[in-house]
């Protein structure tokens, strides 16, 4: 017998347990009469195996109960199994639901807006294709390169809903097969992309990493996640998303870049596991990969030797290196030469 809080499921061979009692035949004997092992007949009771049609013709024999009673019986109590099940399961799973970002999700229109619980919790089964969000964590996050800040408290609920996101939305994106030596190629095109306004950019931005077998998408920051972006293999192509955390334009390039070295440096891979160690090798790499695409190192270090970091010169060794001066003044910020508090005009906001 199993149950739930509205449901019980109780097995047919409770009724044979009864029978048996009633009429003074012990399961030992029963077994005989019925032609099966002792075994059998003790599972068959506790409800252990199904009830067959062959079994209950036979019950029918030994027991003078017509076969379609113990049919209809086994038919009731897989059903009611299945209720209790399914019960359970929502209990679960309504436990679950809570940790995601629901009203966030819903507010973005990436899941229906509810307010009821069992509701919530299909919504966000058909959001990850899943029969239960129980088997979520069974599934485990696809190997992924991400670039976070501030990860202490991370919530892993609201990455997984990020990346599940990004899968979705990448499907409609039609890419060739993954090119590294193309991919490297177009590296000034893109940084000639940091001058223009996201509306011009971004349409050649995904078509050229898509030509490179590349699918790019940009979503919305998820509050939790400390997510600036992430890159994973998929079947058939290389996923690359990147938030507008902070919708400062330096700051998505930067994260842009970064992806754009893990899949370049070979550090996208389904089937790896990495220690911590390794994890921070790839990330300072990536990093380092990042400012020196953006800005050429040479240039910079020459550039900080002239310690004049006004205004006029931060948009002079823009124009020198052919990069938006917003994406130097974030330079100088992340290395501590100037406060996040001044020139801030310089950086453009995106609203992607």
């Amino acid at each position: 017998m199993i149950n739930s809080k509205h449901h019980i499921a109780i097995p047919p061979g409770a009724t044979i347990r009864e029978q048996l009692r009633d009429i003074g035949i012990s399961q030992k004997e029963f077994a005989v009469r019925m032609g099966f092992s002792e075994k059998h007949i003790s599972r068959l009771i506790n409800g252990d195996v199904l009830l067959t049609h062959e079994v209950a013709i036979k019950l029918e024999r030994v027991l003078g109960i017509p076969a379609s009673f113990w049919n209809n019986l086994e038919a009731l109590y897989q059903d009611s199994k299945i209720r209790v099940a399914e019960e359970n399961e929502m209990d679960e799973d309504k436990k679950i639901a809570r940790q995601f970002p629901y009203n966030k999700m819903a507010k973005l229109g990436w899941v229906e807006d509810t307010r009821k619980p069992a509701e919530r919790v299909n919504r966000l089964r058909e959001f990850f294709e899943v029969v239960r969000l129980a088997i979520i964590g069974d599934l485990g996050l696809p190997v992924v390169a991400w670039r976070q800040k501030d990860t202490v408290g991370a919530n892993k609920y609201a990455l997984m809903v990020w990346v599940q996101k990004a899968r979705l939305e990448a499907r409609s994106i039609e890419t060739a097969p993954l090119n590294i030596e193309k991919l490297k190629s177009i590296i000034p095109s893109l940084r000639q992309m940091t001058k223009e306004d996201p509306e011009e950019f971004f349409p050649r931005l995904q078509t050229e990493l898509a030509e490179c077998g590349v699918a790019l998408v940009v979503l919305p920051h998820l509050d939790g996640s400390f997510l600036h972006g992430a890159a994973l293999k998929e079947k058939d192509h290389i996923l690359l998303g990147v938030t507008v955390r902070g919708k400062y334009a330096d700051v998505f390039w930067f994260s842009f870049f970064h992806e754009l070295a893990h899949i370049i440096l070979g550090h996208i891979k389904s089937d790896e596991l990495l220690t911590d160690e390794e994890i921070k090798a790839r990330e300072e790499a990536a990093d380092s990969f990042a400012e020196a695409s953006l800005i050429p190192p040479e240039k910079f270090a020459a550039f900080r030797e002239e310690q004049d970091f006004s205004e006029e010169a931060i948009i002079a060794f823009a124009n020198l290196v052919d990069i938006d001066p917003g994406i130097v003044l974030g330079r100088l910020n992340s290395e501590k030469i100037l406060p996040f508090d001044q020139l801030t005009h310089l950086k453009k906001q995106y609203l992607l």
